[in-house]
């Protein structure tokens, strides 16, 4: 259990996951990610956890980012904790060898992933993509990401998302937020 949410193994409760989330799990069913049932309308970062009773410091968020160079588009994943917010204009842009960098449109980036929006997680991403994450995201014994869905919630060592195919870790991805 994290904070109050009850977790099973993800692929006993394939329906909820996303399609490519589940099909991502089945090419590694190591049994290291568990997946919990949440309510949709509390899958933002900031209701979910609270509503869940989970620290912000273990959940992370996945980010997706497109760098521009002229005609040429490259995109990545972003996954950063909660408290803090990916570097997109100076380590996310120099990664990517663009000369600008911003977030990817909504709609741009449900279509190109096949998840909902508010639930993009690492596993699952096109092949192409790097997978950057945050050093301070790979040091957790699990992270909470999203499944794919909004209905629920992943939890992952930082250890597997590190490792994941395509992932990297990169330091100082995550910038704390500045507060108000």
């Amino acid at each position: 259990m994290i904070g109050t949410l009850t977790t099973v193994p993800a692929l006993d409760r394939p329906d909820l996951l996303a399609a490519p989330v589940r099909a991502a799990l089945d090419d590694r069913p190591d049994g290291t990610a568990y997946v919990a049932e949440i309510d949709p309308g509390l899958a933002d970062t900031a209701e979910f956890c609270a509503a869940y009773d989970v620290a912000p410091e273990i959940s992370a968020n996945c980010v997706v980012v497109a760098g521009k160079r002229g005609d040429d588009v490259r995109i990545a994943a972003c996954m950063v904790l909660a408290t803090t917010r990916a570097d997109v204009n100076n380590v996310v842009r120099r990664r990517l060898d663009a000369r600008k960098a911003s977030f990817l449109p909504m709609d741009d980036a449900v279509a190109a992933t096949g998840m909902e929006y508010g639930g993009i997680t690492p596993l699952g991403l096109p092949t192409d993509w790097p997978i950057l994450v945050d050093t301070a995201v790979a040091a957790l014994p699990f992270a909470v990401v999203g499944s794919g869905v909004r209905h629920s919630k992943l939890a992952v060592p930082g250890e597997v998302l590190s490792d994941w195919p395509g992932a990297e870790v990169v330091d100082g991805l995550g910038v704390p937020m500045r507060s108000s």
